[in-house]
């Protein structure tokens, strides 16, 4: 019998793993991932950004674990030999209508003690990033890239190096408790274990519900796609280049963004996806779409928010509206300089009154955790998120390693 057994082999739950591992050392601890490497969904197809956590509400999980948790980033990082650059990056005003909401901005990076920050005038962001077009930024100088695969195959290797294991090719297919145990079938296996961790991202509702938690919560698929600069543009671009976020939307809107391991990339743009792993411009799933249509929330989200989603469709089918997107920011942008980049999923928690869950989201049940909701910036916060549950574990569950 395992231990802990967690879902998922994305970063949260690579993490919360790791965690565990050094909190009990002595544990059987095992990851249950259903495709057959680390990283294969959320985490691996973002822009692989250090957040700083400028953005969020002081006092949230979402400001307190980005902070911790990118100290803590790139702390393992260097340790361990995973690529990583903290270039900073730039928040720009457009125009001066923008200023006093960068301004706020600014404010709120304050209270969430961002080192390093400072507000900057045009001649100084052109310094920066020559190409750029705006009358004033934010330079958050601690922003950076780095490869997060690469990362989850490092928190792997240290796990296995212990008690731990990932299994992979093992999709969870039902969940029960029997008496002091949990039994997880996953992959054509029985899997017995102590104590079940649900990091399982798009399709952690699911999970939830196979072990009888029924949460008002549901995950909705969004769409990231991007553009990549073509070589001979990559001049345009020399770090993070983002603009002022709409605060009625939760996406930060299309930025540049230099990545890790070479290449620059656009975007994303934000669509409502028909498929929660479909990666491709029609990828479509019946009963997933279905699922989705039968819950009041998403129609009262939409209702709220339908005339930005039909700007972000107009972009999804038209490159020139792309690149307008774009060249609010860099004004020498063409269409010749892009190429299609491969897209990304965002798992949305929406609520049944159709509020976008904004921060992260944890349901406690007998000897079962499950992370509901790990927005953005979840991969920063990883590491930070992971003791997180570890200090939910310690609190609701009784565990006594071997001596």
């Amino acid at each position: 019998m395992y231990d802990f057994t967690i879902v998922g082999a994305g970063i949260v739950g690579l993490s919360t793993a790791y965690k565990l591992s050094l909190k009990y050392p002595e544990a059987r601890i095992l990851v249950v991932e259903k495709e057959n490497k680390v990283a294969a969904h959320q985490t691996g197809k973002n822009s692989g950004v250090i957040h700083s956590g400028i953005y969020y509400k002081p006092g949230s999980y979402k400001a307190k674990n980005c902070v911790d948790g990118r100290h803590q980033l790139v702390d393992f990082c260097k340790k361990h030999g995973v690529a990583i650059e903290i270039c900073g990056k730039v928040i720009v005003a457009a125009d001066e209508s923008e200023v006093p909401k960068l301004k706020e901005i600014y404010e709120r990076g304050l209270q969430n003690e961002i080192e390093g920050i400072e507000l900057i005038d045009a001649d100084r962001l052109k310094e920066l990033e020559p190409y750029v077009q705006g009358v004033a930024a934010i330079h958050v100088p601690c922003s950076g890239i780095v490869d997060y695969a690469g990362m989850c195959r490092k928190l792997m290797g240290l796990l296995e190096e212990g008690n731990g294991e990932v299994r992979f090719n093992s999709a969870v297919s039902n969940i029960s408790n029997k008496g002091d145990e949990v039994v997880i079938e996953a992959g054509g296996d029985k899997i017995s274990t102590r104590f079940l961790i649900n990091c399982a991202g798009l399709y952690s509702d699911h999970v939830a519900r196979f072990a009888g938690v029924h949460s008002p919560v549901k995950i909705v698929p969004f769409k990231g796609e991007y553009y990549e600069l073509k070589p001979e543009a990559e001049y345009l671009v020399n770090d993070l280049i983002y603009p002022l976020p709409n605060p009625e939307f939760p996406f930060l809107g299309v930025h540049f963004t230099r990545m890790a391991l070479g290449g620059i990339e656009c975007g994303p743009n934000a669509v409502f996806a028909f498929k929660r792993e479909g990666y491709k411009k029609l990828s479509f799933n019946l009963k997933e779409t279905t699922e989705t249509f039968n819950f009041p929330g998403f129609w009262k989200m939409a209702k709220e928010h339908w005339r930005m989603g039909l700007d972000e469709y107009k972009r999804s089918f038209s490159k020139k509206a792309f690149v307008k997107g774009l060249q609010k920011l860099i004004p020498d942008v063409r269409e010749e300089h892009l190429k299609v980049s491969p897209a990304g999923i965002r798992a949305m928690a929406l609520q049944p009154n159709g509020e976008i869950l904004d921060d992260f989201y944890f349901e406690v049940v007998d000897r079962q955790i499950h992370v509901l909701n790990a927005p953005s910036p979840a991969a920063t916060a990883g590491l930070a998120i992971g003791d997180e549950i570890v200090k939910r574990v310690e609190a609701n569950f009784t565990f006594q390693q071997s001596a």
